[in-house]
């Protein structure tokens, strides 16, 4: 088969070598015998270089194959190092490919790494685009026989592009990534397949051909040179040009010029002296340390290399230690000229894949004579190095994750030891020659597989604390702990401990310490152990707590079952004390007794009081009291030092009078969602000498009056009197609050916010949304402002002053109906980070035809006390057809970019996967593992938490009731409110709330930290990101369907702030109490931030409106359109027909500029705009047939296309948000005939007379850009008239559609869209990341504009843009289906004309329209053939 070259550019020589591992014919799925095909094949693409012509040999011959090539497109993910593949296999090799799915090909990369990118380490993370092999193989090919077929000396892996690893010669490559897949969450065959090849897969798995070679790396392991040098200080000596060398802690210098077989100077360089040498250019001076310090002048040729040996060698000299540090490198070997540093006593190997053998492998470490501290983990070893038992030095040894099953006996030679860590690993027991290290006073055990502690212990004399967490010991016998009488603190964290006893009376009395977390005890009596100092039982069962208190200094006892806790004697040496979250209905008496309690947290009990001497303790100073149930709080005898008091979700109705003045050291109290209808004066006189800085006040009874109450507090910094009962706020009285920072005063009565606010000169954050306000407050003159959000209020109009202070950051106004900005002050808020306002939009006769949705949505995102937002929001009232949904949070924790980036694309995601399955377990799992893949080199590292909900209808029952389908990694969640009562949809995955995801982490041998945390990173084990973390971290999500009925009433989405200080139930009885979504999601936020929560917080609520009684259907319904994957598109001609004349238009305007950068004085200085387009109008008017969303009448949008606000949208104004990155449409090359006076100009619009601004939510347009055929020629007529104007003119709101000043039209169809996504100018379009805010779809009560001049930008991207088609891409049916496929066209659609061949598309099409719609109206459906996706990774 000949060679088909399509571009001179880029060529493609292949060779394809019979190896011998398949000899005979291969059969397929249908029984046809394929030739004989190699399983391996490679085929290499370099750039600048031209493939010629050449025919297929027979087995074992070199000959060029028969590949298709296209030009390369360098860009994917930001990484410069992968290719968007649009190479197409040839037929043989795709057949090939398809008989078989454990056959797919290898991508093998050169060994250069490319400087310029950004590497998370010494390693860097991806090469350049020459040197690009690709390998076809199976899974049972070896790197041997891939080596021999390639003449090559090894393979090389890297993982999430961190470290690079030879792999063994017995080892699969594609069984590998096959395997990487699986793990990752993948079931089906095929799909792990397509996968394996996909490009996008090179930052998760990548194979080189070569070691990588890395500058950075060589140049902190190794320097070395020709430079002239000079010894001595005194000018005796002569520059001689010689060889130097940088290596560990010492300077080498060689006697003989260019040859290492002489006498070699060795300068040790720790404590001494680099300086530089200002009378000679590029000279430095190396000095040692000590009385008998030698010097030596270098001087170098390039400032480069001047700058490079300095840097390394100041490092060196600033160390007090002589330690060599080469974590992370990748080494497999250690370089000879490190052993020269014979002072190295400190040597970090940590994460390498050190061999055993070889010059420099671990045989060698007994040559560093003065070695006392070795780390050796996480180095793949899996049996114990017995060389290292030869260092005698050592006292020190690290040998943790390294799967190791057994320790030799010679592990007793090491006499010097005396610390030693065995975690993470396989073991079982220890060798009885462990008992002799006489020094060892620091034994790690944990994460292994003992099943009781160890009987050497009791000869390790000197071994005090005992680190097992994470084994299997199920049961602890106290006399075992007797005998080890040198034992103080033991770890035996998450052993799956099921008993604690003792079988005889012996006190065990030298345990000072004990940790007991995240076991399975039911009762725990440590009464035997007397001299008990701290104890950890948290996360246990325990229904019962016995103790020692003679020495009991702290007990955590929290999330438990625990109705009292028995402690004798009193502990009077206790300070701290957590009974969080159990079920005390009373405090036991011994508490009061306490004299030195100084921090007590009993929040989440049943109390009902307190005692009188607990809160008159003269000890207390933090006392936690919240969500419980105590009516009263006992009054204050005498001046107390409490600093912290929390009495939250109580019952109180009043406070005691002497509160502010008798605890005059009280610097916190939360007393928000109780029922106080006043406050306690600050003092008894005038003078108050309150040091009160945060006070929260939110959810009670208050009124005004309590503002008086206020004054006293002058050191106030933080105050929140939100959702109470206030119509004022007293002006004098807030002028004295000259320290206040943080003012919240939302969900209140007030028409105004007083103007003595001004006087308040270190506010920067004033909250009053959801109140009346009408008037906008005098706080812009504030120097420190940040922060303002008077969202939800009856504001009108903003008087500004001439220059706005520049701290100023966000400032929201949503929710003010009759608020009017003027150009003038949309320029002044043009340097504003985020800006969020109501877009007007005009209603349109057309518009009547689409009535509201059956759900409408609102969100909030707040940073809290952040210096950034973390959390990002996707909302989609109309996913797709009008009457499906999409919703979702991502949680990143504390980065911004991977939650911005799944915002972004998610959506997108999710509508292609629908294309290829309609089971909701496998597209929903398939969004987020593609969604996990497409983060690129952003997901190495970082990760973010992701809840995804999907409103449809069940694909087996179009016309029933719509279904839920929710989806979630990390701590996101969604509570649907059914009946007035929560129902949680997702599943909380951290380690501390899912037991069996505890057990898995364990099982791959993490090392999980105190915190609950794996390696110390996320507490979390399924996260999106974070692919560092393969294998204990995966990204496969919970899926979960449920069947919406008339019960629900609304939908809840959160990230973990949100949920952890406000439960289901509080949550559900907010949103009831609020009409409006966007205000209740504001309310969730605000409260949560008033329960004490400081992160970020981000609320999504849904309002449902699932039943019958919300239809608005006049006619009856006479059928549903059937929910189900998006065909593909089939190249069709289109014949309009009598009663579609006019109804299929194209573009009359096109595209002329589209800038993807704009800088932030055209953002702030231009407003968006939607577009009108026009359609002529035939026949008489006609009363369009009403339809509901519950019961959608089948439309035909333009072109086939359905575009937001053609249908579906009703009067709904859109909402779309601003960004630095905004589409500029420019109209001064395109007209369409019609002048700008022609119409009148659209309400909202601004333009500045050549170009327009136009913004839309992009990413909504993209998910809806999908439709049906209509049901009939009549329904389509009746929805081209529905849209008319009576001027003959339609206008669409929220759509693709531009309208400039000159009256330019721009119309985007079905062949138009294919060549925006091509288009370098619009491709940006379908897939370009937001700055910041959230991405939210059309909707009457959340339209919004949201400006972010200065979030950072990332103009590379860390994702691959959604897929573009090529011109090339056309479904070819073969020429023995051609009559059948044109007869059944015919049969069904004679407005259909023939289409071409049609081709096999799983290799020839590797990104499928991620939307498509068909573009042929007829009486029925038109068979779609469906499309497969398969990307080579070429």
């Amino acid at each position: 088969m000949a060679m088909e070259v399509e571009d001179q550019n880029a060529a493609l020589a292949a060779t394809n070598t019979q190896t011998g591992i398949r000899k005979e014919g291969d059969v397929g799925d249908n029984g046809a015998c394929i030739d004989k095909q190699p399983d391996t094949a490679v085929h290499r693409a370099r750039l600048n270089k031209t493939a010629g012509r050449g025919s297929r040999s027979g087995p074992g011959a070199h000959a060029a194959t028969g590949i298709r090539v296209l030009k390369r497109n360098m860009k994917r993910n930001g990484s410069r190092g992968c290719v968007t593949r649009k190479t197409r296999f040839g037929s043989r090799e795709r057949d090939w490919l398809k008989g078989d799915t454990q056959r797919g090909c290898v991508c093998l990369y050169g060994a250069t790494v490319d400087p310029q990118l950004p590497a998370s380490g010494p390693q860097a993370s991806s090469t350049p685009q020459t040197d690009l092999q690709l390998v076809l193989c199976s899974t049972s090919t070896t790197v041997e026989e891939l080596c021999a077929q390639r003449d090559g000396q090894a393979l090389y892996v890297q993982l999430h592009g961190d470290l690079v690893r030879r792999l063994e010669p017995s080892e699969r490559p594609l069984q590998m990534v096959y395997d990487y897949l699986r793990a990752m969450g993948y079931t089906d065959p095929v799909r792990v397949q397509q996968e394996a090849a996909n490009s996008d897969l090179s930052c998760l798995i990548r194979f080189y051909s070569e070691h990588p070679v890395n500058a950075d790396q060589q140049e902190r392991t190794l320097l070395k040179g020709v430079f002239s040098v000079r010894k001595g200080k005194t000018q005796l000596h002569k520059w001689a040009e010689r060889q130097v060398i940088l290596c560990g802690t010492c300077l080498i210098v060689a006697s003989v010029k260019d040859s290492l077989t002489g006498k070699m100077h060795i300068l040790p360089l720790v404590g001494g002296k680099v300086e530089e040498v200002k009378r000679r250019q590029h000279c430095l001076m190396f000095s040692s340390a000590g009385s008998q310090a030698q010097t030596y002048f270098v001087n170098f040729d390039t400032l480069a290399d001047y700058q490079r040996w300095h840097r390394q060698a100041s490092k060196v000299v600033s160390q007090t230690v002589s330690l060599v540090d080469l974590s992370c490198y990748s080494l497999e070997a250690l370089s000879e000229y490190l052993f020269y540093s014979q002072d190295i006593t400190h040597l970090n190997l940590r994460h390498n894949f050190m061999s055993l053998q070889g010059p420099g492998g671990l045989l060698n470490l007994p040559r560093f004579s003065q070695l006392k501290s070795l780390n050796l983990s996480h180095n793949r070893l899996g049996l114990f190095p017995e060389c290292v038992c030869e260092i005698l030095t050592l006292t020190e040894l690290n040998i943790s994750c390294n799967n190791l099953h057994s320790v030799p006996a010679q592990i007793g030679n090491l006499q010097s030891l005396q610390t030693l860590s065995l975690d993470g690993n396989h073991l079982s027991s220890v060798p009885e020659e462990l008992g002799g290290l006489s020094q060892l006073n620091s034994l790690g055990l944990s994460f292994n597989n003992f099943t009781r502690i160890p009987a050497v212990l009791e000869r390790l004399g000197a071994v005090d604390k005992l680190a097992m967490a994470g084994n299997r010991v199920d049961g602890l016998e106290l006399c075992t702990l007797a005998r080890i009488s040198h034992l103080k603190n033991i770890d035996l964290r998450l052993n799956g401990l099921r008993w604690v006893k003792s079988d005889r009376p012996e006190s065990v009395s030298q345990v000072t310490q004990l940790d007991l977390r995240d076991n399975c005890l039911e009762s725990l009596d440590l009464s035997l152990v007397c001299n008990l100092e701290t104890l950890h039982c948290q996360r246990n069962q325990l229904g019962s707590l016995t103790l020692s208190g003679f020495t009991l200094r702290m007990l955590h006892a929290s999330s438990n079952r625990l109705t009292t806790v028995n402690i004798y004697p009193v502990p009077n040496q206790l300070t701290h004390m957590d009974l969080s979250q159990n079920l005390l209905e009373y405090l036991p008496d011994w508490v009061c007794d306490c004299r030195k309690i100084e921090v007590l947290d009993i929040t989440h009990n049943q109390l009902s009081e307190l005692p009188s001497r607990l809160l008159n303790s003269l000890s207390l100073r933090k006392l936690l009291a919240g969500n419980n149930r105590l009516l009263r709080v006992p009054d204050l005898l005498d001046h107390v030092p409490l600093e912290v008091l929390d009495l939250q979700h109580n019952k109180l109705g009043e406070l005691p009078e002497s509160l502010f003045y008798k605890a005059l050291n009280l610097k916190y109290l939360n007393v928000s969602a109780n029922s106080l209808e006043s406050i306690p004066p600050s003092s008894q006189s005038e003078e108050s000498l309150s040091t009160l800085q945060e006070l929260y006040l939110t959810g009670n009874n208050l009124n005004e009056n309590c503002g008086a109450l206020l004054v006293g507090h002058q050191n106030l910094r933080v105050l929140h009197i939100a959702y109470n009962q206030l119509l004022s706020f007293p002006a004098s009285k807030l002028s004295k609050l000259e320290l206040l920072e943080e003012l919240n005063l939302s969900g209140n009565k007030l028409k105004t916010v007083p103007s003595t606010v001004s006087s308040c000169k270190r506010l920067h954050t004033l909250i009053a949304h959801s109140n009346h306000i009408t008037v906008f407050p005098e706080i812009l003159n504030l120097p420190e402002i940040k922060l303002v959000d008077l969202s939800c209020n009856e504001l009108t109009e903003i008087q500004l002053p001439d220059s706005l202070p520049a701290t100023l950051q966000e400032l929201d106004l949503t929710g003010n109906s009759s608020l009017i900005l003027e150009h003038k002050t949309l320029n002044l808020f043009s340097h504003i980070t985020t800006l969020k306002l109501d877009q007007k939009t005009t209603t349109t006769p057309g518009d009547s035809l689409s009535a509201s949705t059956p759900w409408s949505h609102g969100y909030s995102e707040m940073s809290g006390q952040r210096n950034k937002l973390c959390v990002s929001v996707l909302a989609v009232d109309q996913f797709g057809d009008g009457v499906e949904a999409c919703y979702g949070i991502f949680d990143g924790d504390r980065n911004e970019e991977v939650p911005r980036l799944l915002q972004c694309t998610m959506g997108d995601v999710l509508c292609e996967e629908l294309q290829h399955s309609s089971i909701d377990s496998v597209y929903m799992c398939n969004t987020f593992l593609t969604s996990h893949r497409k983060l690129g080199m952003a997901g190495q590292k970082l990760g973010a938490s992701a809840l995804l909900c999907y409103i449809h209808r069940e694909p087996s029952d179009p016309g029933g009731y719509l279904s839920l389908t929710v989806a979630n990694v990390g701590t996101c969640q969604a509570v649907l409110c059914r009946n007035g009562r929560p129902v949680p949809l997702s599943k909380v995955y951290s380690l501390e709330n899912c037991t069996e995801e505890m057990e898995r982490v364990k099982l791959n041998k993490a090392i999980i930290t105190e915190d609950n945390k794996v390696s110390g990173v996320t507490c979390c084990s399924r996260l999106l990101g974070c692919s560092y973390l393969s294998l204990w971290v995966l990204p496969k999500p919970w899926v979960h369907t449920e069947a919406l009925c008339p019960q629900d009433e609304f939908l809840i989405l959160g990230n973990r702030a949100l949920f952890e200080r406000v439960s289901y139930q509080e949550a559900v009885c907010t949103v009831q109490a609020v009409q409006d979504p966007r205000a209740a999601a504001k309310k969730l936020c605000s409260l949560a931030q008033s329960y004490g929560c400081k992160d970020n917080i981000g609320a999504v609520v849904v309002s449902l409106h699932i039943g019958e009684d919300s239809c608005t259907c006049e006619p009856p319904l006479s059928s549903t359109e059937p929910r189900g994957p998006v065909p593909a598109p089939v190249p069709a001609t289109v014949t309009p027909g009598p009663t579609d004349a006019a109804t299929l238009s194209s573009s009359s305007g096109v595209v002329s500029e589209f800038n993807s950068e704009t800088s932030a004085s055209e953002v702030g200085s231009e407003a968006g705009s939607t577009a009108s387009d026009e359609h002529p109008t035939s026949g008489p008017a006609f009363r369009p047939e009403r339809r509901c969303s519950l019961h959608p009448a089948t439309t035909i949008p333009l072109c086939g296309i359905m575009v937001p606000g053609s249908a579906g949208t009703g009067t709904q104004p859109g909402l779309f948000q601003r960004q630095p990155s905004c589409a500029t449409f420019s109209s001064n090359q395109s007209d369409n005939g019609l002048d700008s006076d022609d119409e009148a100009p659209l309400e909202g619009v601004i333009s500045n007379g050549s170009k327009l601004e136009v913004e839309v939510d992009i990413h909504c347009c993209a998910f809806q850009l999908r439709s049906g055929a209509p049901e009939s020629p009549k329904d389509t007529d009746l929805e081209k008239r529905g849209y008319d104007y009576p001027n003959g003119k339609m206008r669409r709101q929220n759509s693709v559609v531009v309208s400039a000043t000159n009256g330019c039209l721009l119309a985007v169809c079905g062949r138009e869209i294919t060549d925006l996504k091509k288009s370098p100018s619009t491709s940006s379009l379908f897939g370009k990341k937001l700055s910041n805010g959230s991405v939210v779809v059309p909707e009457d009560s959340h339209n919004l504009i949201e400006v972010a001049l200065e979030a950072p930008k990332k103009k590379s991207g860390y994702f691959t843009a959604p897929a573009q088609q090529d011109l090339e891409d056309q479904l070819i049916v073969p020429p023995s289906l051609e009559q059948e496929v044109r007869e059944q066209l015919r049969a069904q659609s004679p407005l259909v004309s023939t289409p071409p061949s049609l081709k096999d598309t799983v290799w020839d099409h590797p990104h499928p329209p991620a939307f498509a719609s068909n573009l042929v109206p007829g009486p029925g459906p038109v068979p779609i053939l469906q499309q497969e996706v398969y990307d080579t990774a070429l």
